[in-house]
């Protein structure tokens, strides 16, 4: 017998570890599997010091349709569906959003409900002219979850954030940019390059200055301006003791582009 292939594709390339759900012919919806190894993988790339970029895609016409459905009338009796989300979600998004290296979701089809909160998570956002949205959740008669209620209102706006939510339809990706759900849509012939290129750009980077700089715009998000003005101050203190700082002073110095070591 041939093993099945993996709910979650993981590999690394260079100094980018890139997660691919992998159920294409379940247009990449979420089952127990592929949650499990989705929390194991990104806490493996969290922790891992070569890793320094990390891509978050999808196989076939979807990037991810959200929670498998079908696995939801099995969830044991007396087990109600927000301790999955509890139990499961929530540390999934937890970890996109603190991990110490910038992350990038490539969406390269459908994102629905869940899948679609789990881009949102993400750092960047680059989809293909083919790509589509939806936040899917009311259209079956649930709550958001995933982290959308945090990021959506943040990344469009209350406003948007609402309609898309009590009105759950599709939208392209054009109107994604228009949001700002997305930053880049690029030909679906160019999309791997692009997003490629850009994971490459992002891992050749000041690896602890980039994780300051988003833990930065993290805590901004939820406090008073003396608060955030401290952390920044407190960040730029870590920052300015790495050596991929005395490296760029040097380059700068001496008109040479420099070459950063992640620390």
């Amino acid at each position: 017998m041939t093993e099945s292939p993996a709910a979650i594709e993981t590999r690394t390339e260079g100094a980018t570890t890139i997660l691919r759900f992998n159920r294409p012919q379940q247009f990449n919806s979420i089952d127990t599997e592929a949650r499990s190894r989705l929390r194991k993988d990104l806490a493996a790339a969290a922790a891992d010091p070569a890793v320094r970029a990390v891509v978050l895609t999808g196989s076939g016409r979807a990037f991810c349709a959200g929670q498998d459905l079908r696995e939801l009338p099995d969830v044991p009796k007396g087990i109600v569906l927000g301790d999955l989300v509890r139990e499961h979600y929530n540390p999934i998004v937890q970890l996109l959003m603190s991990m110490p290296k910038p992350v990038i979701a490539a969406v390269n089809g459908t994102a629905a409900g869940a899948g679609m909160a789990l881009a949102l998570a993400c750092d960047l956002r680059i989809a293909t002219e083919s790509a589509a949205f939806t936040t899917a959740f009311a259209g079956i008669g649930l709550s958001c979850d995933t982290g959308m209620s945090w990021t959506l209102p943040r990344i469009a706006g209350r406003a948007a954030a609402l309609d898309l939510l009590l009105r759950p339809r599709v939208i392209g990706s054009a109107e994604a940019l228009r949001l700002g759900i997305v930053h880049q849509v690029v030909a679906d012939t160019d999309f791997d390059t692009t997003w490629r290129s850009l994971a490459d750009e992002l891992a050749a980077g000041p690896t602890t200055a980039l994780a300051a700089i988003k833990a930065s715009v993290n805590n901004a998000g939820g406090t008073t301006l003396d608060a955030a003005v401290e952390f920044e101050a407190n960040q730029m203190t870590r920052t300015h003791r790495t050596r991929d700082h005395r490296t760029a002073v040097t380059a700068f110095l001496t008109k040479s582009a420099p070459v950063f070591a992640g620390y």
